[in-house]
């Protein structure tokens, strides 16, 4: 394919104007992130908002057999207007943090270390400030107060309706839709020119007009000459780039193959001259899955994705099987949702959605003529009565959802549930900051299970109040020096309120728990690092054992096998480490047995944030299917013991929030 650069871009520069254009490249560059980022909460919430109920299953996994969740999921047979309507935002949602990693990727080539929390979108204490009733700018692109369509559309989060899908397709659309929609007397504040006449560092850049022009202008910057015979790419190039990739890796058995054959996720700077074909083929993907168009300007539309841009079917069903509540495989209902829809482009898509909007219940419309919950609404076909693992009953999970959307307690609950998704939504922000620009102590791993955590909190928040969740309101920074701990009766230090964690530790995968004793939910991790939420790597030999073979995870006679020797929850040394989701679910149970190892806190200046961690004891033993925080509660009484302490009695009973808070899979 021929490429076409834009006519102003294509006379050779003075050479002197190479540091200003590579300034004005990399401001692009971190734009190109901040757009992708901004679709990500806003797509996100819309998606949620959407009724329906999902079970909780995994491989081989029976554990919650008959029991419903609220919040809906992916379809294989999507037969309802919730279920396409569901499938199809999902598509979308996904392919958004597929092109916020490659222009994270773009980036980092040209020598930017990409922020996914900086104060372009959120302020300081991770409130997303970008949306608002009062907000009529979709960062960097357009103000919609100019345009003809959309002047009256809010950029704001909200349920899925008739104006956040105008906010949608006035986001996704095409050049020519959004220049015949610019009022008259405002074409010219859209669609610059490169270079930049008036534009100086530290400037706000030009407004683009739409995302697809602003891929136009990073290819128009990234292809300039010289008078000398350079190029600004020749200038800017880094081979030391980090490249990371979610999409086209290949990680047995968990993502065994790469999704999109036709073009590459990452980058090779190995060679400059392949980098740049593939900086461009990024650029080509990003534009023709959102609006219809590559990075040429031509006179007619292209309808439909590329074959080449699309994912592949098989590669789909493979990276993410779907279960039944048994715990038998099925029909994957993620590849469904994504390939049955990936060829559409992101725009047409939305047209789709407008077009299901009659037929649509929202979280909202339904909670509005249910008035209230039942415990039938909560159990599905297969589910035993006699509940033997004891978990809390489908009668408890009513009364808990009831409870939080009680008059009295509504105002009080929407800061909490909108606080638990704004913490889970900066538990991957802030990674991701680590993620592309590495720390000093060695690379840090993508917090997967963090995305689809914040589903899960997301769907909650709409669930039990009906109510958009405020984003804005940001999270209060941990206290220094403090000893916060993961959950109900697992204070340490037993000088703070033992209710439950506090919210600016709330997080959902082990990745993002900022230290010691925040470590939560089922997936154990091993004492020494490695491996992500369900998998461990560290082994300890066991020396010697008693008669009893009856704990799991020991074998007896000569030659003992390694054990692998996990973290307990809420007893882990430092942040990484330990199980993921905090708050943990009342229906939290462990998938697997094994040991753990136990730790004490003491305070230590050379300790992170003033505290050490130390081993101590003989390892833990916990069984399959025994609950996650009732196995927290032992670790915590074994701690108390050791210092000499009184031990408590057993654990408090469950809260309302840890009661609806699904469990983790």
């Amino acid at each position: 394919m021929t490429r076409t650069l834009s006519a102003s871009a294509q006379a050779p520069r003075d050479p002197s104007f190479k540091r200003l254009d590579g300034q004005a490249l990399r401001a692009i560059a971190q734009a190109a992130v901040d757009v992708e980022l901004f679709t990500i909460p806003l797509y996100m919430t819309s998606l949620y908002s959407i009724q329906g109920m999902h079970a909780i299953t995994g491989q081989g996994n029976d554990f919650y057999q008959g029991r419903l969740w609220p919040g809906s999921k992916t379809s294989a047979s999507p037969k309802t207007a919730n279920d396409q309507a569901f499938n199809l935002v999902f598509s979308v949602f996904i392919q958004e943090m597929l092109h916020l990693q490659m222009a994270a990727n773009m980036a980092t080539v040209v020598g930017v270390s990409p922020s996914f929390t900086a104060t372009a979108l959120q302020d300081d204490r991770h409130g997303w400030t970008c949306y608002g009733p009062s907000n009529s700018v979709i960062p960097n692109i357009i103000d919609l107060r100019d345009t003809v369509a959309h002047e009256d559309v809010p950029v704001n989060v909200g349920p899925l309706s008739e104006t956040l899908v105008r906010l949608f397709l006035a986001i996704e659309q095409p050049e020519i839709d959004a220049k015949a929609n610019i009022k008259p007397g405002k074409e010219n504040d859209y669609f610059p020119t490169v270079p930049f006449a008036t534009w100086k560092p530290g400037q706000p850049l030009p407004m683009f007009g739409t995302i697809g022009w602003m891929y136009q202008c990073y290819y128009d910057y990234l292809s300039l000459t010289y008078t000398d015979g350079s190029t600004l790419w020749d200038a800017v190039f880094k081979s030391s780039a980090v490249q990371n990739d979610l999409f086209n890796s290949f990680s047995s058995p968990g993502h065994p193959m790469r999704e999109f054959m036709g073009f590459e996720t990452t980058i090779a700077t190995t060679d400059k001259a392949i980098a740049y074909e593939q900086m461009i083929a990024m650029m080509d993907a990003i534009t023709d899955q959102g609006e219809g168009s590559e990075i040429v300007r031509r006179p007619a539309l292209l309808k439909a994705v590329k074959p080449k841009y699309q994912p592949s079917d098989t590669a789909l069903r493979a990276d993410y099987p779907s279960y039944d509540d048994t715990g038998a495989q099925i029909r994957s209902a993620d590849a469904v949702a994504r390939y049955d829809n990936d060829g559409l482009d992101h725009y047409e898509r939305f047209q789709k959605v407008r077009d299901l909007l009659p037929q649509v219940v929202t979280w909202p419309q339904w909670l509005a003529k249910s008035g209230g919950w039942t415990a039938d609404q909560l159990v599905g076909p297969g589910y035993d009565p006699a509940n033997p693992l004891k978990l809390p009953t489908p009668d408890e999970l009513a009364t808990a959802l009831n409870a939080l959307n009680d008059p009295a307690a509504r105002a009080d609950s929407h800061k909490l549930l909108s606080q638990a998704v704004i913490g889970a939504i900066a538990g991957v922000t802030k990674v991701l900051d680590d993620y592309w620009t590495p720390p000093a102590t060695g690379p840090v791993l993508f917090p997967f299970p963090s995305m689809a955590g914040s589903g899960d909190r997301m769907s909650i928040a709409w669930a039990v109040l009906g109510l958009t969740p405020d984003l804005s309101i940001g999270l209060g920074e941990p206290t220094s020096g403090k000893l916060y701990h993961s959950c109900q009766g697992l204070d340490f230090d037993r000088t703070g309120d033992n209710s439950c964690a506090a919210v600016e530790i709330f997080h959902t995968c082990r990745g993002s728990n900022l230290c010691h004793a925040q470590g939560g939910c089922g997936f154990v991790q091993p004492v020494g690092g490695g491996g992500n939420c369900g998998s461990a790597v560290v082994v300890r030999t066991v020396a010697a054992v008693t008669d009893d073979q009856s704990s799991p995870g020991v074998a007896a006679g000569c030659g003992l096998p390694p054990q692998k020797l996990y973290s307990a929850p809420s007893d882990n040394k430092c942040g990484g480490f330990g199980g993921c989701a905090v708050p943990i679910s009342a229906s939290q149970v462990f998938p697997g047995g094994g040991q753990m190892q136990l730790f004490d806190y003491v305070q230590d200046d050379k300790g992170k944030d003033g505290w050490m961690s130390v081993p101590f004891g003989e390892p833990m033993f916990y069984d399959r299917g025994e609950k996650v925080h009732d196995v927290a509660y032992r670790a915590y009484q074994a701690v108390m013991a050791h210092r000499g302490k009184p031990i408590p009695a057993g654990p408090p009973a469950a809260d309302n929030l840890r009661l609806v808070f699904p469990p983790s899979t």
